[in-house]
This record gives structure tokens, C-alpha cells and sequence, in this order.
């Protein structure tokens, strides 16, 4: 799922974002405050329907195909729409475009039949948009880091590889109204992955008139209940009402105001001074100093949701090269005390990559804080590698309160537990996801919130060396084998498959896990109908101020 840029004191992530998926963390849904599908007061109209938020960091893009973290894509599942949309349950995937699905016996053909739909500019919504968004996403020109999500659709995967034409895709318009799909294997989350954004339609003329379409507020153009009205890059960003969109009767704001600040304790200040509506995840992080406070003055809201904060290793340079060395600075980190003292917000020590609303090995693979067995790794790691001394260590991180805190933290732990001198490094967001793709790093922070809630979700971003999001370079033929056996399988025998994958994940710890994630808001009272769903994604389509 998601890159986290945030994730911190959240999940999709949460103190940085998240990638992507993202996006560990369990799921109650929606405005705790009140239910998602409560209806406005009769009065409700008398408040300005206007939602002021703030963007921790600039969204690195507002196109569905391109990508990959939670901040950009909290701003396309406002301005686009799917063949399927999750509810206000925060859970399950309803008809959206799409308004009636039919799937053959065999799970391998679904057949959408399209509603009447407009695109923000007037242009009506075809299946031939779908079709070519998803072959677009594929295409290896466009390069998306996404399009792997699209593999379960048939010869996804090897047309993304170069081993198969774009005709060969098992998408297709049969016309206007109707889109037929067919799939490599029966996926039975499938209409969960059409409510992902990488699934969403874009508008061909617009966007081969103009390949920087989805860069500025005035060539942008979605299918969703809200559409861009201007985009000041690094200070505003302004959404309003699409009277465009197919269900604009349910669509209670006129407005989202969007700030950027990145200092989060400026942010709860312009909360707390009535700036902004709602302060906190899932689009920045409260000031860590500040949580105590505000969950003894009970105005927190904490939510668990499924994903996973870890640290990569460029397992291509040394000396993380070496497996025992990666494990050892996996060891000899005090998870707890991290979350004891600096997180504050309910958050489990994660000694697995998947969490645990999907988890494969409820007790973990590793002990947290084993610093004797990982002084023992380190020491055999050197002598494998010829070395007596370890080269300048550089921990990578984008820019943010909470990522530094945790970074000062483990830089700490480990010149204490393994005498290791680590020098910090950070980044503005779109810069360091930019250095951490192209291998400028040895260890990086990241945080992935699930994009469905399936361990494989997890998992698969490991699968390939080159894939779009394993920044680690690393690749393991058996942990492939077992990825690829699991699609062919299904119940117990494909859970214990992915348990054996998840295992040797962490026997090579290309990732150091660190924690799951939960997320943390304060918000008005007046602010009803957010949804945020389990995988910490947020939708604004049923919001409203009463």
C-alpha cells in the first residue's frame, strides 16, 4: 500500500507519509465521534460546509498512476472515483462507477457495467478510460511503482516486463458502458483492489494533450466528488464540491482548505487557535511532546490500522551486504522503549513485516532488544567481511519531528549496544523518495500501510530486486517461488505458504521492522462523517461540518 511519509504516531503512516501504501494496525473505522453515515443536522447548512486541513509536505503528484504515497493519495481518492469505492463502514468495497458487477464461476472474468459519469470537465466517464489507465499504468515507459499492483490482471506482469503488447492485457472496453477484465488466478479481493487508486480511470485526451496534466490545479482533471480549484505548490491547496460527480447529492462539503506546514507543533497551535478543523494523522502527525496531554484531556482519537514502520537496507553496499550485519542492527533496538517514550500512542513492536490484522506468525521472528546475540552477528559480519572496523554508517530519513526523534533514538541504542557511530541524514519528502529509488542510501525509513488487508500485500514488494517499491535491491529465489505457489493456492495451505515467505523475509532482513502503526488525531466536534478506514486511508466524500 502505501508509502508513509508520515508515520509516526499513526499508520498508509503517519508521521512522514506513508508509502503508499501506502500503509500495523487493526481497524475500528470512521469518525469515532459519530458515525460515518449520520446524517447532517437540520440545521447544518447554516455552518460554511468548509473543511480546513493540513498537508504535512507537498504531494509529490495527483495522478492515479503515478502514485505511491499516502499524501498524494489521500488527494486522488478526493478528486477520482473506481469501479468500486470502500463504504462508509470504512471496510467494504461498493459499487462506485460501476454500478452493476457480474464475475463468471471460474473467478476469472469480472464484467463492470458502467453507470453515467462525468469527468470534472464535462467529458463523460468510459470503460475505454479504464482500459487505458490501467495499460497506461503498466506500460514501462510510464515507469509507475505501482504497476505491479495490476499483475493480477492477466499478462499484467508481462507486459509491465517487456514480454507481452499492451492487446494481450486481460482489460478491455467491450463499449462505452461495459468493461471486461480477466485475471491470471481467482483473487478474491479483487473488487478491494479496483477501490486502489492505481485502478482509477484517467481522462486519455487530457492526459496525452499535456504529460504534466496532474501537476497543476488548472489542467487537473478527475472523476470524484471533489475537484481541484488551485494548487499554491509548498503553501495551499483548495478542493471544492464537483457538480459533476454522479453522486453529488451526497457530498455535504463545498470546500477543503489545505495548508502545508510541516512543523507539527505549528499545526496543533493553528488547531487550537481555530485555523485549521482538524490537527494530526492521517495526512501529518501530532507533536509527539503533545500526546500525553492530549490523550489525558481525552481529545486524541487513536486508531489502529494495518501497516508497518520500518527502517530498508541497501542490502547492495556494504557492509549491509552482509545478512548477520543487517540482523544485528535489526537486534540490538529497544522497540518498546521507543514506543514507551517517544511514539505515546498504543503502537505494538512489530518482529514481523506483516501486522497483525493479517499476521502470519503472531509471536514474531526475533527477539526485540537481543543485544547479546547481535553483538555475536556484528562480530561474525566484520570477520566475514574482512573488516575490523565498519565503514561511516548513515541513517536516512524525510523531514519530520517524529522520524528524527525515533532516528536520534536508535542512533543512540545502537552506539550503546553495538558501539557503532551512525551519522543522521534528512531529506525533504520528494527528494528522499527520489535518492531512496535509486539506491542513495544505506539505511532509509519508510512505513507501508496495506493497500487490502492481505499479508501477500505486504510480502510482494520484496518479490522482485528491480520492483518498483524494493528500494532494498534485494531478491531471494525461494522466498519468489513461495509468493508465486501462494496465488496458485488458497485458504490454510496458502497462509502457511506465505508464512513460510514472511520467515525468510526476516532470516535475511532486507527490513528492519520497527513498529504498527496507529493514528492520531484531534479534531471539532462539529467535523462529522471522515472516514478513515482500517488501512488508514482517509476519505472526505461523506464529510460534513453540523
Amino acid at each position: 500500500m502505501k508509502k508513509s511519509i508520515f508515520a509516526l504516531v499513526s499508520s498508509i503512516a503517519v508521521l512522514g507519509a506513508a508509502l503508499a501504501g501506502c500503509g500495523g494496525q487493526q481497524a475500528s473505522t470512521g469518525d469515532q465521534n459519530a458515525p460515518a453515515g449520520q446524517q447532517p443536522a437540520a440545521n447544518a447548512e447554516k455552518k460554511p460546509q468548509l473543511l480546513r486541513l493540513n498537508l504535512h509536505s507537498e504531494p509529490p503528484t495527483a495522478d492515479p498512476g503515478i502514485a505511491e504515497d499516502t499524501t498524494s493519495g489521500a488527494i486522488i481518492q478526493a478528486t477520482f472515483d473506481g469501479l468500486t469505492r470502500i463504504g462508509k463502514d470504512g471496510k467494504t468495497p461498493e459499487p462506485s462507477v460501476a454500478e452493476k458487477i457480474d464475475v463468471s464461476e471460474d473467478g476469472l472474468t469480472y464484467t463492470f457495467h458502467l453507470r453515467d459519469s462525468k469527468w470534472s470537465n464535462g467529458d463523460p466517464v468510459t470503460a475505454h478510460d479504464f482500459e487505458y489507465a490501467w495499460k497506461r499504468a503498466l506500460d514501462p515507459k510510464t515507469a509507475s511503482n505501482y504497476a505491479y499492483q495490476l499483475y493480477y490482471v492477466k499478462n499484467g506482469e508481462a507486459y509491465n516486463k517487456g514480454k507481452a503488447k499492451a492487446e494481450d492485457v486481460g482489460v478491455k472496453a467491450l463499449d462505452d458502458k461495459t468493461l471486461e477484465v480477466k485475471l491470471e488466478n481467482p483473487t478474491p479481493f479483487f473488487l478491494e483492489l479496483t477501490t486502489f487508486r492505481t485502478y482509477y480511470p484517467v481522462n486519455k485526451k487530457v492526459v496525452e494533450a499535456n504529460p504534466k496534466w496532474a501537476n497543476e490545479a488548472s489542467t487537473h482533471v478527475g472523476n470524484g466528488p471533489f475537484k481541484m480549484e488551485s494548487w499554491e505548490h509548498k503553501s495551499k491547496m483548495v478542493l471544492v464540491k464537483n457538480d459533476n460527480y454522479w453522486d453529488k447529492d451526497n457530498v455535504k462539503l463545498d470546500r477543503i482548505e489545505f495548508s502545508m506546514v510541516e512543523d507539527e507543533t505549528t499545526e496543533l497551535s493553528m488547531f487550537e487557535n481555530g485555523e485549521l478543523d482538524w490537527a494530526g494523522a492521517p495526512m501529518s502527525n501530532l507533536p509527539t511532546d503533545a500526546i500525553p496531554a492530549l490523550k489525558d484531556s481525552g481529545k486524541m482519537t487513536t486508531q489502529p490500522i494495518a501497516g508497518t514502520y520500518w527502517y530498508k537496507f541497501n542490502t547492495e553496499k556494504p557492509p549491509f551486504n552482509n545478512v548477520k550485519i543487517r540482523k544485528a542492527f535489526a537486534y540490538a533496538i529497544d522497540r518498546q522503549s521507543l514506543i514507551d517514550n517517544i511514539l505515546q500512542a498504543g503502537q505494538l513492536p512489530a518482529m514481523g513485516a506483516v501486522p497483525p490484522s493479517m499476521a502470519l506468525n503472531k509471536d514474531g521472528y526475533f527477539k526485540d532488544n537481543d543485544v547479546e546475540t547481535a553483538k555475536k552477528l556484528l562480530a561474525e559480519g566484520m570477520q566475514e567481511l574482512g573488516i575490523s572496523k565498519l565503514p561511516p554508517i548513515t541513517l536516512s530519513y524525510n523531514t519530520n519531528e517524529g522520524h528524527q526523534k525515533i532516528a536520534q533514538a536508535i542512533q543512540d541504542q545502537w552506539k550503546k549496544n553495538l558501539g557503532v557511530d551512525v551519522k543522521l541524514e534528512n531529506k525533504e519528502w520528494k527528494v528522499y523518495l527520489e535518492d531512496l529509488h535509486e539506491g542513495k542510501f544505506q539505511i532509509g525509513r519508510m512505513g507501508w500501510l496495506g493497500d487490502f488487508n492481505d499479508p501477500i500485500n505486504f510480502l510482494e514488494l520484496y518479490k522482485e530486486k528491480d520492483g518498483g517499491n524494493n528500494d532494498t535491491r534485494w531478491e531471494n529465489p525461494k522466498f519468489k517461488e513461495l509468493l508465486n505457489r501462494s496465488a496458485k493456492e488458497s485458504g490454510e495451505q496458502r497462509l502457511k505458504t506465505l508464512a513460510e515467505a514472511e520467515a525468510i523475509l526476516m532470516d535475511e532482513m532486507p527490513i528492519m521492522p520497527i513498529y504498527f502503526y496507529t493514528l492520531s488525531w484531534v479534531k471539532d466536534d462539529d467535523v462529522k462523517g471522515v472516514v478513515i478506514d482500517g488501512l488508514g486511508g482517509v476519505d472526505w466524500k461523506w464529510a460534513y461540518i453540523e
